[in-house]
């Protein structure tokens, strides 16, 4: 009898102790749940053998990666509908009784068992990383994991991003302009760089470092459109070609060096500015405060620092924060997110003086949801470009994060802060955030 959904719906209720907000459509093509809700299609058995083996996010993103789950409907939706449930669940997590010593948790086990069949389960899909051993975030450990991420085709990310080619946070504006459609992804990503221009008062003939410069947006702004001379960091090759050739291309390299290069690396300071876009994601919380020690140094005095990064939000017990497992194994290997307080006061430790804090959390849902209509728009092209699972993975990625966004389970902010010499004349204006336009 065709009934591997109904069995799966009362397995998941059981275990989640809650109504099951999707529905299930099953191998066997029988279905069961809300019947206007979204649908949950598990296609093949050997996600079940997943679940079983890595229970969580880690077995969830290896079904999905290889195609073995989908989302039949409003992946927003569906995404918002098991999150909810899952937060809502979580603020009581360290009350329950521990699984295997419930004999109901056991008997739920013992029920998705006899449905998954035989073992063992599946090898990993190939886009997930293997297994790093040894110290976080030394030098080659870093390399491998930039690489991972960004050296998976420049083809692929111009699908994805635009022309703009940013891979950050955009800046919708305000009033009429904030998430109207009218108002471009470029136009958006034009603006976000504008503003970090201003913010670091860029004239002619300043120096920039653009710390992790990615395809070379930031550099080429910068220098076309204020005059500075800048410098370009990253630890992706294939990064460097691609923004090497747009910059030839725009007529800038006369004003414009790129390298691939660790910024632990860079010893031709001091610099008036810093630029750090998305970056500091990768630094990891072992070496943040080295992270901000070098660009102290690397900065004259009264140089201003624009540090754009995504936060997460603190946690009540800080040593109970975990690296999320599906961005860890498929999207940024390594990467840590730290809360807001955090990255001021260890800017702070290393001798900065922080003078704006712009937060911009919900131009980045916006953001992501725009990346994801052009990955959609595209889809085959991305496939080709790559592989069907690793456009899986960044379709999956960033509509959860986005979410994430418009929940404030994340954030992302602009820090301002500036190296004030010993005299206090920080050379910042008075009044506040006179860049706004």
């Amino acid at each position: 009898m065709a009934d591997a959904a109904l069995r799966l719906t009362t397995l998941a209720e059981e275990l989640l102790g809650a109504p099951l907000p999707v529905r299930i459509r099953a191998w066997d093509g029988s279905e069961s749940g809300p019947p206007d809700a979204p649908a949950l299609i598990i296609r093949n058995r050997r996600a079940l053998r997943r679940l079983l083996w890595k229970p969580g996010e880690l077995g969830l993103a290896r079904a999905w990666v290889a195609g073995e789950i989908d989302v039949e409907g409003d992946l927003y939706e569906t995404l918002g509908l098991l999150a909810g449930l899952i937060w809502e669940r979580g603020a009581d997590a360290k009350d329950e009784v521990h699984p295997v010593l419930d004999p109901r948790m056991r008997a739920v086990a013992r029920g998705f068992v006899q449905i998954a069949g035989p073992w063992p389960p599946p090898a990993p899909p190939a886009e997930e990383i293997r297994r790093r051993h040894g110290a976080l975030h030394t030098k080659r450990r870093d390399r491998a994991a930039i690489s991972h991420h960004y050296d998976v085709g420049n083809d692929f990310y111009e699908l994805v991003l635009g022309p703009s080619m940013v891979y950050s946070c955009a800046y919708w504006g305000d009033g009429d302009s904030y998430g109207d459609d009218g108002f471009t992804l470029e136009d958006a990503q034009r603006d976000k760089l504008d503003l970090i221009c201003r913010k670091l008062a860029l004239k002619e003939g300043d120096r920039l470092l653009d710390v992790g410069c990615g395809w070379g947006s930031m550099a080429i702004h910068a220098a076309r459109e204020y005059g500075a001379r800048v410098t370009g960091v990253t630890l992706s090759r294939e990064q460097a070609a691609y923004a090497r050739k747009r910059v030839a291309e725009e007529g800038l390299t006369d004003r414009i060096e790129l390298r691939v290069q660790d910024y632990r690396d860079v010893r031709d300071g001091p610099y008036d500015a810093i630029s750090s876009i998305g970056m500091a994601e990768h630094v990891g919380s072992v070496k943040y405060r080295e992270y901000a020690d070098d660009l102290y140094a690397l900065l004259k005095p009264g140089g201003r620092l624009l540090n754009h990064q995504i936060a997460r939000r603190p946690e009540k017990d800080e040593s109970a924060y975990r690296i999320d497992e599906f961005i860890d194994a498929y999207v940024f290997p390594d990467g840590e997110l730290a809360p807001l307080g955090r990255t001021v006061g260890t800017l702070e430790e290393a001798g900065f003086e922080v003078r704006d804090v712009e937060a911009i959390r919900e131009h980045y849902a916006l953001t992501l949801r725009r990346w994801v209509a052009n990955l959609e728009d595209h889809w085959a092209e991305a496939v080709r470009a790559t592989s069907a699972g690793r456009a899986r993975v960044w379709r999956l990625y960033m509509a959860a994060s986005a979410v994430s966004f418009e929940r404030n389970k994340i954030g992302v902010n602009q820090i301002l802060a500036v190296r004030t010499p010993e005299s206090g004349a920080s050379g910042m204006p008075a009044r506040a955030r006179v860049w706004s336009g």
